[in-house]
């Protein structure tokens, strides 16, 4: 009896091992070694997601000699960015429902590539921004993606891979604008200086070419499957070949471009795994999101902080060169303005979400941006490096205007229509400002008038940040 006993209990409990061992080598090592590819190639494309502008920004002189370029002209190519991130950032969604996420990062990718090893060396202004555009439109798209690929692969750690992902993008962006002007001097001139960029956007190609055929790249016509897995501490994890629409963004959504709200929304709401019961219909109804003063007041907000950071990119190097800054030190007092983003971006939404109201932290920001500005007036080489840490604080009005989208929405479907909006609108209402100062340079012959346009513009982007920063929904203004 006890041998049949133990026989038994030998078959009941060898059959499940023997089963489960198979699930584990059939779809937990691919899984892990998908995931290991995942990571690296969400690295490696956030670094590629703004070198195309700061190398310019760093290098800028040289491209305007070397072209014959306008101030005029130079200030248009400082707006091509966040009028391509408006304009090719809102056809993500829909790209990748249909091709998918990892296949539309890919050709992003390919894109970014292709533009910055073209620019230089098509010998005339219109090709270079047609080339310029190239890339930016590879940047606006990957940079509206990234977030969702975030979300959809890594939905039990989206801070940490969030956080990756920002620090990735910082790093990209300080690297470029550091290493622009001695690289173009190592390689013997402005052209080889920006080419060089697309060696590294190469590299970012390479870990998405196995998605493309793998089902957990594509889209929500491909392999759609909603369904979730349990572990062995009942805790769900979604599967690869989740639908496009599968995940329900939960808090604010950390995209840049016009969001991902289309892809992240494309399917029928579900309720959470356990919740036992559907979330209520109403809650998924699309906002009348211009009905709220909230909603403009944050999408203003974020044009003008935008509006801020390109003009940064585009022209703080040409400032401080023009005050008798070396060419080399001025592209690295811009990546010391970049980096302050790193550090920040962790601090500043934690600081944000403890608040009931965001305004002090828009009024001191703001400060820090008008005592930039009056510095770079007064004294632009002298106090640079001041300059330069100040204008990298105020800059961090990015991070804040995306936490307070995820405070003044009650729903995750809101979060994702505000974000939608507040970016999509502000992208639109940046665009003129960095043509704007490269015409005022071009007429005045000085940074005087538009260093005074830039710290008067700090003046609405304090009060809309203040309005944007009042504990409200948009969900009840838009019901009213």
């Amino acid at each position: 009896m006890a041998s049949e006993e133990t026989g038994t209990v030998a078959a009941r409990t060898e059959e499940p091992r023997t089963t489960r061992g198979t699930d584990r080598r059939d779809s937990a090592s691919p899984r892990a070694w998908m995931t290991r590819l995942l990571v690296v190639g969400i690295v490696l494309s956030a670094l590629n997601l703004r070198p195309a502008i700061t190398s310019l920004g760093a290098l800028l002189e040289e491209v305007r000699d070397g072209l014959g370029m306008s101030g005029s002209v130079a200030g248009l190519l400082t707006s091509v960015p966040p009028l391509c991130f408006a304009v090719f950032g809102a056809t993500a969604p829909r790209l990748a429902r249909r091709f998918g996420l990892g296949a539309v990062v890919c050709a992003g990718m390919t894109a970014i590539t292709a533009g910055l090893l073209i620019r230089p060396y098509v010998g005339s202004t219109p090709g270079f921004l047609a080339a310029s555009a190239l890339a930016l439109m590879g940047i606006a798209v990957s940079n509206v993606l990234m977030p969702v690929i975030v979300k959809r692969w890594f939905p039990d750690r989206v801070g940490s891979m969030t956080g990756l992902y920002s620090m990735a993008l910082a790093a990209g962006t300080a690297m470029a604008a550091a290493v622009a002007v001695p690289l173009a001097h190592a390689l013997g001139g402005w052209q080889p200086g920006l080419a060089i960029w697309a060696a590294l956007a190469g590299s970012a190609i390479l870990p998405w070419l196995p998605l493309l055929r793998d089902p957990s790249g594509g889209g929500a016509g491909r392999g759609a499957d909603s369904r979730t897995r349990s572990g062995a501490a009942g805790e769900p994890t979604a599967r690869p070949g989740a639908a496009a629409g599968a995940d329900r963004p939960g808090g604010a959504v950390p995209a840049g471009g016009a969001d991902a709200a289309g892809v992240a929304g494309a399917a029928a709401p579900t309720a959470p795994v356990g919740s036992g019961a559907a979330r209520p219909t109403a809650e998924h109804a699309p906002l009348r999101i211009t009905r709220s003063r909230t909603a403009w007041a944050l999408a203003v907000f974020f044009g003008l902080q935008a509006t801020g950071a390109y003009i940064t990119m585009g022209w703080m190097p040409q400032i401080f060169r023009d005050a008798g800054v070396p060419a080399g030190t001025a592209g690295v007092l811009l990546a010391v303005t970049m980096v302050m983003g790193v550090p920040l971006a962790f601090v500043i939404p934690r600081v944000a979400a403890r608040l009931p109201h965001q305004g002090p932290i828009v009024l001191t920001l703001g400060a820090c941006g008008l005592a930039g500005y009056a510095g770079l007036y007064l004294a632009p080489a002298s106090g640079a490096w001041a300059w330069a840490l100040l204008l990298g604080v105020s800059n961090c009005a990015f991070p804040l205007a995306l936490t307070m989208v995820g405070m003044r929405a009650r729903s995750g479907p809101g979060v994702a229509q505000l974000s939608a909006f507040a970016q999509s609108t502000g992208y639109l209402i940046s665009i003129p400002g960095p043509l704007l100062v490269g015409v005022l340079y071009q007429r005045s012959g000085g940074w005087g008038v538009p260093l005074a346009l830039m710290a008067g513009l700090m003046v609405p982007q304090m009060i809309v940040g203040v309005l944007a920063g009042r504990d409200r929904t948009v969900e009840d203004e838009a019901a009213r």
